[in-house]
Formats: structure tokens, C-alpha cells, sequence
């Protein structure tokens, strides 16, 4: 192994935040593994002055590492980003929480580049249940989709970025009562009423708390429920802002795709037509409902065959997808995905089926597996 002094990377380091690297003692012996945090300048300091040093290898950003990774290992780094980047928002508290989110937001927008149809499978996953990790989970729903259409749409890259990180945060101050309210049958009381008419300024002083002056990041947090015609809250505006505008599509988009307590999830098919027929003619809407398609990765579909299948990528045209099979023409399991083109007439997709009625799981790695063969 070759090493570097810790002081030579002391700009990929972070107070308070977890470090990318372990961090290893003039002996080779380690002092921090990756993960830990250096609690203090002070810690740093004394890092550096000891001499410690870090393996080359491990320099290797997390970007660079998702895209030289095979396509194989990339449900696990979904997996693993997903978690911390949920972690990260479920501990949005103090100084450390920019630093922190910076670098769990960093390789999530590596993986959307990396491959848009694993980014899209993530949008249409069922999330966890409870109250805090259902928020957490929509968070990161709506950062993956506005951060896809900012790519469609051309966007500059540092934009697309900022768009991302709009959508992950913008609902920091509701997290737990987005869950509460995704599972009670009744309409929101008087007090969960106010707290979704305040979050937005509530998400803002959190960020600031914790460091963040970007004016166009906090602009947006604030302005994500205003609307072009005034209608929106909390401040009824009508200059909305590029960013605040697509979030809130991309908010109102995924809930569509989210089942609540009172309603099952819509299908991907008839979410994006409502999409358009709600917000006709805008270009962010027509980018968006674009991306996704009337049968995105994720969805599951009846094939002409009779057999269950899900899409695991879009295909050459929005009507023949590629998908996986889950079962056979008599709805019985497979015991492994088979791949089928449904630009053939004998498996063209017939409908989109709710998540709700597939009683077939299979692991997202078999699915790849599939594809390959």
C-alpha cells in the first residue's frame, strides 16, 4: 500500500462530519476508521502534527468509485446511500448537518448519472413505515426526480446539484408528520394544519442553523408550496423561482406515486397523465412526465402472455419497455427473472399492475441479473 500525509487531504476533511477514509498512525496502525468523526479542530491538529497518513487507495472520491463500478455492485451502493443519506436528514441538527449532508448527497447524484433507470426504480420503491423514515424516504423520492428532470431539461450541473439538495431538505421540519399523516385515516387537526402551513420557514431556520447561506438553496426551501398564479402558501407569491417550481412538481409527482393509509399508490401511467392534464403545456411538467414514461423502471406490468413482469429499464420507444418476468402465464413464481422484449407482440405490455396486488419480491440484483442473460 501507498500512503499520503493526512495534512495533504486536510480539504476532504470535515469537523464534526464522517470521515471519507480511515485515517492510520506514522506506524501504518489505525487511529479513525472511515465512518468516525474528528470531533474538534484541535483533533485535527493533532492529526497532523503526528503525521498520519491515509492509503491512496481510499482517496478515490465516491463519485469516481460508483462510476467505474460494475453494474452489478450498484444495488448495494444504492442500497448503502439511501440509508445514509436517510440518516443524515433524520439527524439534521447543528453545524456538522451541511457537511454531512454534502457528502451523503454527493454519491446518490453519481448513481442517478450513472445509471437513470436504477434511479427511477428507487423513485418507485415502496418506503419503510415508520412516521420518520416514510419523510426521510419522500425526501429522497423527490431529490432523485427533480434531480433527473434538471438533467433532461439541460440544466447547468451545479444547478441540477442545488436542486437535489431543495428537495431533500425543503420538508426537514416535517419529517415525522408527513409519516403521521400518511397513515391516519382522518383529515390533519388544527395543530398538524399549522405545521404544514409553517414548515416551510421552519426548514429555512434549520439550514441556517446549521450553516447553509446559499440564498438561491434557502429562496426555494422557502417558496416550495408557492404557485405561478398566487394560490400557493405561505406567502401566496407568484415569483416562484426555477427551483422552488420544479421541487414542488417533483413533490406533487412522487406523492401521487406514494400510497397513503386512505389510498393505495397511483399507477405510473395514470400519475404522469394526471401530471399533464393538471399543469398542461408547462415545459417542467412535459420534462418530467418525458423522464418517466407511461411505464418507468420500477412499475410492475401485465405482458399479452398473461405473465407478470416489472420494468427494470425504458426501451427504445414509451410503449416497449424492458422488463423482467416474475411469473408465468398462470401466476405462478418463476425461480428466477427471465428476461422478455416486449416490442414483441406476444409480450407487449397490456397494463401497469399495482404494487399492491404483486405478491412476487425479487431482489433488484436478480432483476440485473436478468437483463444480462
Amino acid at each position: 500500500m501507498q500512503f499520503a500525509a493526512l495534512h495533504s487531504v486536510k480539504h476532504r476533511l470535515q469537523v464534526g462530519a464522517p470521515l471519507p477514509f480511515n485515517v492510520r498512525d506514522a506506524d501504518r496502525t489505525l487511529l479513525l476508521a472511515r465512518g468516525q468523526q474528528v470531533d474538534s479542530h484541535e483533533h485535527l491538529d493533532a492529526l497532523f502534527t503526528r503525521g498520519a497518513l491515509v492509503d491512496l487507495a481510499e482517496l478515490q472520491t465516491a463519485r469516481e468509485e460508483i462510476l467505474k463500478a460494475p453494474r452489478e455492485a450498484l444495488p448495494g451502493l444504492w442500497s448503502g446511500c439511501m440509508t445514509n443519506v436517510s440518516q443524515t436528514l433524520l439527524q439534521a441538527r447543528g453545524e456538522s448537518f451541511r457537511a454531512a449532508l454534502e457528502s451523503a448527497a454527493e454519491p446518490v447524484q453519481a448513481l442517478i448519472e450513472r445509471d437513470p433507470d436504477l434511479a427511477i426504480f428507487q423513485v418507485l420503491r415502496r418506503g419503510a413505515n415508520a412516521d420518520m423514515a416514510y419523510g426521510a424516504h419522500r425526501s429522497l423520492q423527490t431529490a432523485i426526480t427533480s434531480f433527473l428532470v434538471a438533467t433532461r431539461l439541460a440544466w447547468e450541473s451545479a444547478q441540477c446539484e442545488r436542486v437535489f439538495k431543495v428537495a431533500l431538505t425543503m420538508n426537514l421540519s416535517m419529517l415525522e408528520l408527513q409519516g403521521q399523516l400518511a397513515r391516519q385515516r382522518t383529515a390533519p387537526s388544527d395543530e398538524q394544519r399549522a405545521e404544514l402551513r409553517t414548515h416551510p420557514m421552519r426548514s429555512v431556520r434549520i439550514l441556517e442553523q446549521a450553516g447553509v447561506a446559499d440564498a438561491d438553496w434557502l429562496h426555494a426551501v422557502l417558496r416550495h408550496h408557492e404557485v405561478e398564479d398566487g394560490s400557493g402558501y405561505p406567502g401566496g407569491c407568484t415569483d416562484v423561482g426555477e427551483l422552488a417550481s420544479l421541487a414542488r412538481r417533483a413533490d406533487v409527482y412522487t406523492s401521487k406515486l406514494a400510497a397513503r393509509s386512505t389510498r393505495d399508490e397511483l399507477a405510473a401511467d395514470v400519475a404522469g397523465r394526471q401530471m399533464f392534464m393538471q399543469d398542461p403545456g408547462h415545459p417542467m411538467t412535459a420534462a418530467l412526465v418525458k423522464e418517466f414514461g407511461i411505464y418507468p423502471p420500477g412499475c410492475h406490468v401485465r405482458l399479452a402472455s398473461g405473465e407478470l413482469a416489472v420494468v427494470v429499464a425504458r426501451g427504445a420507444s414509451i410503449t416497449a419497455p424492458m422488463v423482467a418476468c416474475l411469473t408465468n402465464e398462470r401466476g405462478m413464481p418463476l425461480p428466477a427473472p427471465v428476461r422478455r422484449e416486449t416490442s414483441d407482440r406476444k409480450h407487449a405490455v397490456m397494463a401497469v399492475v399495482g404494487q399492491a396486488s404483486v405478491n412476487v419480491r425479487v431482489p433488484l440484483e436478480r432483476l440485473i441479473e436478468a437483463l444480462a442473460a
